[in-house]
């Protein structure tokens, strides 16, 4: 049995069709077909259904399916590491990050993680949290950072960091001179909101309703980066909660000012995503530390 041909098999799934396959791979039909026919030659049996015109697995297509894709992820990662260590190529770490993570705190880290590891290069993937977890279930990253609780046991995840969301209005707004409000008051204001898809909007939400002042609270609008928000906000458009790692640099330099909600806070954790595997690289296991440390 040829590992390419394992290999191929998962393209045609991934792909779902082999025309697909054999366009991205390159090669003609004819050689896709062939190496489908070896490895169910080799197992005794069809791995597809073809009926209709359509292409779909058969029973022991999907047994085959899972084990494929160990088998080539494996080998796609010692032949990584055997390139590394005979120093053919360079380490290259690739980290999937979600959108406030991957524009507010990755630089940083990855600055500091250089210091001790200036050998180590970098692929940067940045978007929402399903995103970033599609690409490390196709294994397209090796690492993810992200905001929102991940729930499924084929990932190892455990808490890097975390981060407080916090009430901000424009540095001259009437509330300058308050050392605190009540949560009651937001009612009073317009409030700027991410996008309706977005974990922080509905992390705050949730706060929100559960002091019972959610569905008093204006809307002001929506807008779908936390750039555009602290701009909405810093022109007096309205007040918004955002995480306080991005805002660090607005209040630093009052284009913002914090206001502080009396017995009221919403506090989040950072989530390290990584597949569960026996075999890592080794760049993949001292970010990993990096982080944890």
């Amino acid at each position: 049995m040829n590992i390419e041909s394992l290999r191929m098999f998962c393209r045609v799934v991934d792909e779902g069709s082999i025309s697909q396959a054999a366009r991205s791979s390159y090669v003609t039909q004819p050689a896709v077909t062939r190496q489908i026919r070896q490895l169910e030659n080799r197992y005794g049996t069809l791995l597809f259904d073809r009926t209709d015109g359509k292409l779909m697995l058969s029973d022991a297509g999907k047994t085959l399916y899972g084990y494929a894709k160990e088998i080539v992820e494996i080998d796609n990662i010692s032949y990584e590491a055997i390139q590394e260590l005979t120093g053919v190529q360079a380490s290259v770490l690739k980290v999937g990050a979600s959108l406030t993570i991957g524009e507010y705190l990755l630089p940083g880290l990855l600055g500091n993680f250089k210091k001790q590891h200036e050998e180590i290069k970098f692929s940067l993937s940045i978007g929402n949290t399903p995103y970033v977890l599609a690409k490390l279930e196709e294994n397209e990253v090796d690492i993810a950072l992200v905001e929102s609780t991940v729930d499924n046991d084929d990932f190892k995840v455990q808490k890097f960091a975390d981060d407080e969301l916090i009430l901000v209005t424009s540095h001259n707004h009437r509330w300058a001179s308050r050392d605190y409000i009540d949560v009651q008051e937001l009612a009073e204001e317009k409030m700027i909101w991410r996008e309706k898809d977005s974990g922080t909007r509905s992390l705050v939400e949730n706060a929100l309703s559960g002091r019972g002042v959610l569905v008093g609270i204006q809307h002001a609008m929506e807008l779908g980066s936390m750039q555009s928000i602290k701009s909405a906000v810093e022109a007096d458009l309205g007040v918004s909660i955002l995480p306080r790692l991005t805002v660090t640099k607005e209040l630093k330099y009052k284009a913002l000012r914090e206001v502080m909600v009396r017995d009221f806070s919403i506090m989040r954790d950072l989530w390290i995503v990584q597949k569960q595997r026996r075999f890592k690289k080794s760049a993949e296991t001292d970010f990993e530390e990096f982080l944890l440390h």
